[in-house]
């Protein structure tokens, strides 16, 4: 970030807030509701304030029902309006997997164009204190699977309020996933406004013997490997994508090119993960760039478990990320 823009330091869950108040000052007909976001401010008090703020008519609450929250969004949609629904936990977006996956992503494109879908669907995501396995996914990588929704997976406070802003400008649907363990994280935000393009990469830290492409949560965790291995003389190259729809594959296959080994490290379970899709892209692509075969951590193919003690061994390490770069250097 240039040293001449004027910078303060928040949590990520202050950059959504704030993300949110400027988009709703911008334009009136955004409108903000989900389970608890109005007087309470949200389980996660990701929207503390607004009601406040932008009343009653704007900022309200439903009843706990996932189907009617996003179909409800996709009608304001296409009637002028732009909704911006929260579910509480993104484990649920299963239940309204059909207004989703054939509604928010298809309408669109089925009517001709006639009808714009400017919805930003938020959904919190990851572990986060023995909340179980139904209040601790990642379901991100399911609608990579699903043409016409676009995906959005911020890292820090500067990616989400950048991301989410141009999100809810956007005129066609965006998955907003956000790890519950990232909102009390701070980090660099400018004063005045900025928005981040759908679609591009970032570089969080530069290397040239290993790249590692992380998403939401395990861009830290990539990051503490990448400087306990610079310590060894190792330095990989750290690429988070920030949206997983579109794929910046002309970062992600530069980057490739440029080291020959890729690791790649989510939260979701291995198998399916969104590292499978980008793996199977860096094959197609720079295959006889690699000096070593394409490696992915996941989390196990298993149910969360509830222990909060448990559950801390579901999420990839530091250490897996360190043994399995040491490993791709023996090639």
């Amino acid at each position: 970030m240039s040293t001449k823009v004027k910078v303060k330091t928040i949590s990520m869950r202050d950059a959504i807030i704030e993300a949110l108040t400027e988009e709703m000052e911008r334009d009136e007909k955004t409108v903000l509701f989900g389970e608890d976001v109005g007087k309470f401010g949200g389980i996660n008090a990701v929207t503390k304030g607004l009601y406040d703020k932008f009343g009653g008519k704007r900022v309200f609450d439903t009843p706990i029902a996932e189907t009617t929250i996003v179909g409800a969004a996709l009608g304001m949609a296409i009637t002028g309006l732009r909704p911006i629904p929260e579910l509480q936990f993104g484990d649920f977006v299963g239940i309204a997997f059909d207004e989703v996956f054939n509604k928010l992503g298809k309408w669109r494109y089925m009517h001709g164009g006639q009808m714009e879908v400017p919805v930003t669907l938020r959904l919190p995501i990851g572990i986060a204190g023995g909340a179980g396995p139904e209040h601790s996914q990642s379901p991100q990588a399911l609608f990579m699977h699903a043409p016409g929704v676009q995906i959005a997976i911020p890292s820090t406070p500067y990616d989400a309020k950048g991301l989410l802003k141009t999100a809810i400008r956007d005129n066609n649907a965006v998955l907003f996933f956000e790890h519950k363990l990232l909102y009390g994280m701070k980090g660099e935000v400018p004063e005045e406004e900025y928005l981040i393009p759908l679609g591009k990469a970032d570089i969080k830290r530069e290397g040239s013997d290993v790249t590692i492409i992380a998403t939401a949560l395990q861009v830290h965790t990539a990051l503490d490997a990448a400087k306990t291995l610079a310590k060894e003389g190792i330095q990989v190259e750290v690429v988070d994508p920030r949206t997983l729809a579109p794929l910046d594959k002309e970062t992600i296959l530069g980057s490739v090119r440029k080291t020959g080994r890729v690791l790649i490290v989510h939260e979701e379970p291995k198998t399916g993960g969104c590292g499978a899709e980008i793996a199977a892209q860096i094959s197609e692509e720079a295959l006889f760039d690699l000096h070593a075969p394409i490696r992915r951590i996941g989390s196990p193919d298993v149910p969360i478990a509830q222990s909060i003690y448990l559950e801390q061994f579901y999420r990839p390490s530091e250490e897996q990320i360190i043994e399995v770069v040491r490993e791709l250097l023996e090639y």
